[in-house]
């Protein structure tokens, strides 16, 4: 084998697919192909692929890229490799070490031309497969593309070449069943629309509403489905249609809300259909039996019977397979137009026996029946041409029917041939005219006419036993078809999981997959309407519920093109938007035309199901149209936001919070989303240097219901990356203004020129005219590093082995791995990091009663106050008042209260007390300025130790000493900090939350050392604490 060029070869007809077989060569001086100098490429003497199988004259036809060359290429270039990736797939990728070289128009290069595979979507139940090469591939740098093993798509469909082989080896076995347009579509919905109404009822409906009203009502049906039928066409050509009808054509569209709630109605209604058509044969059946005095019981438990033993005989037919099912469609179909040529046929011959029943013939007034003939053009799909065609021939057949019933039956008769026109009697009504006088059915119990008798096309036909069989074969081939459609409707339902608890009838049985406990369900619902024994009652019931599902076919096709999405691209062209929402609007007038109530019913379950399903949030996104429309409004509404100048009243927080991986500080991202959900922005900006996807951290966001985007850049340090952040993060007026950082914790511990970037990001955040917010927790924040925290951050969250997160670190800039389930209890967790955790959800839970205490000692536009105002008004934090703390002097304490609660009451913020600290430049303990002192004693520059040369050296390698001069310049204002902290302690230290004015440094003056030291002597040993410093614009006004 060694040295052995790539090739293709059979293996025989068994061989299905293609097989990838590395071949390890011995040493580069094996025998094989060399170049043109004799040494082989280097390339080559690492390892190569045998691809073997399908070695057949259409093998490129099928499945292989178009340039496939037999024989080694040894050009350096690039190279390709069919590589395995132990999940079924197969991918290609470049790699010295493979030597399977595909050609794209000549030349070397893995570039794939488009393929039809490529943009398969489900997923690929076939083995290997595969894909087009990703762009790392093509663009990455080659020893960054040899360590890839991932970037598969997820979800697609096998190579042309799985798909033929595996179709051949089913089509071998006797695979699934498939019909064409004429046998799937036209057939079934001819046999649908051609129901128990045709020969049991329209009659009826003829005698009670005559023949132009008739056939107003049927153009009126006729419309509807005509309409319907054109969006389902729309629909049905706008990408591959799998099973399930209405509902996947509808939660495809409109998403799984409407599509989930339509779809469990749509189910049950062709459920009951079953019984409504059965009940309709079993009328027919005990009519019969009643003819030859052979009743059972008495009728209504006799149609009982009958349809109890009709659906068992249906459901094992249909149990038995599609392709048995289909066969005795077209049985069925053939007796029924045999039945209704029959009925044509005996309308021109009446006889005097059937005069008194009320039948005369047309007496050769006019000829009714006009024959049409409809050229159908060949449209791309077999749906539209089949229900089109389809609605064409049944309408066509109503409306001769009704004109033919009309034209030759009374409404009312006797059956007495006795009952002849009398010249002393005074007969004004139609049969007076032709010899008969009826007059005595206006007092009721005519057992003949139009309006009595439902079997009177049996008494119009040319042979009456064909008529009752074309009843037999008009309601058992609907009810055959809506036994049959019913289940798979349950079962696509079952299938995308919309409700959980249905589950159990996604399960499949056989080469077709039959939904044999989707069918047991359907028998059982059936079977259930069946006992009730009246057609009347049933037929509005299941009438609202597929007007409900047309009506949100039409709505469908509206709502899909209003929002204009580049994917609503269907072949079918001859429809309308405004044709479509006409005819959605037109169902549900004909519903409430119907039965007002049962509409009103059918309504509430339907809002109901939609609220249930937009509830539990179904995690399924299939590019419907509403996704499309709230882009589409989202877009609108930030272009007309633009051209509007911001307003002091309508001012929000936006907030850009730095956190990190989302779940690696829940308390600062859970705190701010108290007081941003459902009023403003919230962006969890994230830098980092590792790559992760974002979609899985977007994910945990909304798991955890927080309201915010996740807003990912790649740098080098903090800095640089909130820098990016502050400028780009935004849309228009949708773009933050506040950047919101927790409390560096641990800056003693680390390297100083971490707190550089921390500081210098906050001086950026001033500079661009940004808000700061800063929280502390004296625990901490970051728990990325506990083994514990698996247990608030469940492993099971994440789908596969690659989606479980590693956290990263952002003060340190390393990665900890998840601990996994196995291990997630076998370490107990620390003292500290028990604290840290339980700290770290405290703002998760409801605060209850308490205070949050503002110490708004310098005005910055109002944040400061409007932040625990917005929080106030949240159901967590309702049942805490607010303390406001303000500076003065000790002679104006009572002016400066008034004054602050005067501000406060214009500007309508409530409050519980107002403090005025009186004493704040007292001078601090002297044990605390000692604390300070050591605390910054590590920083200091010393400069008066050193020469000044080597001082100011020092000064440019680490800017971030504080000089001598530095302290006794900014004296005042450190032991103002110092002092700030010891009022703190004395007023606060059992508040909530302490939301407190941010000392502000002046930037090039102030090093970042002096003022990290500020903020830890200012915030240390207190509750939870946010720092807040606005942008000096105003937040707040009291004007209208």
């Amino acid at each position: 084998m060694s040295g052995q060029k790539p090739s293709l070869r059979s293996e025989g007809s068994g061989q299905s697919r293609f097989q990838v077989d590395v071949v390890m060569e011995a040493s580069s001086s094996a025998s094989g192909p060399a170049s043109a100098d004799g040494s082989r490429p280097p390339e080559e003497s690492k390892g190569r692929f045998r691809v073997v199988g399908f070695m057949d004259s259409g093998a490129l036809d099928i499945g292989l890229p178009p340039d496939i060359s037999h024989e080694p290429d040894t050009a350096k270039s690039d190279s390709v490799s069919l590589h395995s990736t132990g999940t079924g797939h197969t991918h290609i990728s470049d790699s010295h070490s493979n030597t399977y070289y595909m050609r794209t128009f000549g030349h070397n290069t893995i570039d794939a031309v488009p393929n039809i595979e490529f943009y398969r979507q489900t997923a690929a139940p076939f083995g290997e497969k595969l894909t087009r090469p990703s762009l790392s591939e093509l663009h990455d740098e080659l020893d960054k593309v040899l360590t890839n093993t991932d970037g598969l798509a997820n979800g697609e469909q096998p190579s042309a070449a799985e798909e033929a082989a595996a179709l051949a080896a089913k089509e071998a076995k006797g695979g699934t069943v498939k019909f064409g347009w004429v046998k799937g579509v036209l057939i079934r919905c001819m046999l649908n629309i051609w129901g128990v109404m045709l020969f049991i009822r329209l009659s009826w409906i003829v005698g009670h509403a005559g023949i132009g009203l008739t056939i107003a009502i049927i153009l009126m049906a006729t419309v509807v489905t005509t309409i319907t039928g054109l969006s389902t066409s729309a629909i049905a050509t706008n990408g591959f249609v799998r099973g399930g009808g209405a509902y996947y054509l509808i939660s495809r569209s409109l998403g799984p809300e409407f599509g989930g709630s339509i779809g469990l109605i749509f189910a049950f209604a062709n459920a009951v259909a079953v019984a409504m058509y059965v009940v309709g044969f079993a009328e027919t059946v005990v009519e019969l039996l009643n003819d030859v005095d052979a009743l059972m019981t008495d009728e209504l438990n006799d149609i009982r019977i009958v349809g109890t033993l009709t659906i068992i005989l249906l459901l094992g037919i249909s149990v038995a397979g599609m392709e048995w099912e289909a066969k005795a469609q077209i049985v069925l179909l053939v007796i029924l137009l045999a039945a209704i040529a029959n009925f044509f046929l005996g309308s021109f011959m009446p006889t005097e026996t059937k005069e008194p029943k009320g039948f005369f013939g047309y007496h050769s007034q006019s000829a009714f029946l006009s024959f049409l003939h409809k050229e159908i053009s060949d449209p791309q799909s077999a749906i539209p041409k089949g229900t089109l065609l389809a609605i064409l021939i049944t309408g066509i057949t109503y409306v001769a029917v009704a004109i033919s019933t009309g034209a030759c039956i009374l409404r009312d008769a006797t059956g007495d041939h006795n009952d002849t026109v009398s010249p002393t009697v005074n007969c004004t009504d139609a049969a007076c005219t032709l010899g008969y006088d009826f007059s005595i059915c206006k007092e009721g119990g005519c057992p003949y006419g139009l309006m009595n008798d439902f079997q009177v096309m049996s008494l119009v036909s040319a042979f009456g036993p064909l008529i009752t069989a074309g009843i037999f074969s008009a309601t058992l081939s609907s009810a055959l078809a809506s036994l049959v459609s019913a289940p798979k409707v349950f079962q696509a339902l079952c299938k995308d999981n919309i409700y959980p608890g249905l589950s159990v009838f996604a399960k499949g049985y056989g080469k077709n997959n039959e939904p044999l406990r989707g069918y047991v369900l359907t028998f059982c619902i059936g079977l259930a309407f069946i006992l009730i024994a009246e057609l009347n009652i049933i037929a509005p019931i299941i009438s609202n519920f597929f007007l409900a599902s047309y009506a949100l076919i039409n709505f469908s096709v509206f709502h899909a093109s209003l929002a204009s999405s580049p994917g609503w691209r269907p072949s079918f062209k001859y429809y309308n938007m405004w044709v479509s929402l006409a005819g959605a609007i037109l169902c549900c007038v004909v519903m409430f035309v119907i039965n007002w109530w049962a509409a009103l019913v059918t309504l509430l379950i339907v809002l109901a199901l939609f609220i249930y399903v937009s509830y539990k949030k179904p995690d399924v996104n299939w590019g419907s149209s509403t996704q499309a429309l709230i882009y589409n409004q989202a877009l609108t509404h930030c272009l007309n936001l633009t051209g509007v100048e911001d307003h002091v009243k309508n001012f929000r927080p936006q907030c850009l919070v730095l956190g990190g991986y989302p779940n690696a500080r829940p308390a600062l991202l859970q705190l701010v989303n108290s007081f941003t959900k459902n009023v403003s922005l919230m962006v969890c900006g994230h830098v980092r240097t590792l790559y992760q996807d974002y979609a899985r951290c977007q994910r945990w966001l909304n798991k955890k219901r927080i309201k915010a985007f996740y807003a990912p850049v790649f740098s080098d340090n903090l800095r640089h990356g909130a820098q990016l952040l502050l400028q780009a993060v935004g849309l228009g007026r949708l773009k933050p203004n506040t950047l919101v950082m927790g409390f560096k914790n641990n800056w003693s511990d680390g390297d100083m020129r971490d707190v550089e970037n921390y500081i210098n990001t906050i001086h950026d955040a001033f500079d661009l005219l940004f808000g700061v917010v800063i929280l502390r927790l004296q625990e901490g924040l970051d728990i990325s590093h506990i083994q514990g925290q698996v247990k608030q951050v469940k492993y099971s969250e994440y789908d596969t082995e690659q989606e479980r997160l590693c956290f990263f670190t952002l003060s340190h800039f390393t990665v900890v791995d998840v601990i996994s389930p196995a291990t997630e209890t076998k370490s107990p967790l620390s003292p500290s990091d028990q604290r840290l955790l339980e700290s770290s959800q405290q703002f998760k839970k409801k605060q209850g009663k308490g205070t949050i205490d503002v110490w708004w000692l310098f005005d910055d536009g109002g944040l400061t106050l409007l932040i625990p105002y917005l929080l106030t008004n949240r159901s967590k934090w309702g049942d805490c008042r607010i303390r406001i703390f303000i500076g003065g002097k000790i002679n104006r304490i009572d002016h400066d209260r008034r004054a602050m609660a005067t501000l406060l009451s214009r500007f309508r913020i409530d409050f519980s007390d107002i403090n005025v600290l009186g004493d704040i430049n007292t001078k601090p303990k002297k044990h605390n300025k000692l604390t300070f002192k050591e605390l910054i004693e590590p920083y200091r520059l010393k400069e008066d130790d050193m020469e000044q040369e080597a001082a100011e050296r020092l000064k440019a390698q680490e800017p971030w000493r504080i000089t001598d001069n530095e302290l006794e310049l900014y004296k005042a204002k450190t032991n103002r900090q110092i002092r700030l902290n010891e009022l703190l302690k004395e007023h606060s230290s059992t508040a909530k939350l302490i939301v407190m004015s941010m000392p502000l440094a002046r930037k090039g003056t102030v090093s970042s050392a002096l003022y990290m030291c500020w903020l830890e002597t200012l915030s240390k040993g207190l509750p939870p604490l946010l720092l807040v410093r606005g942008n000096h614009q105003s937040v707040l006004t009291f004007y209208s």
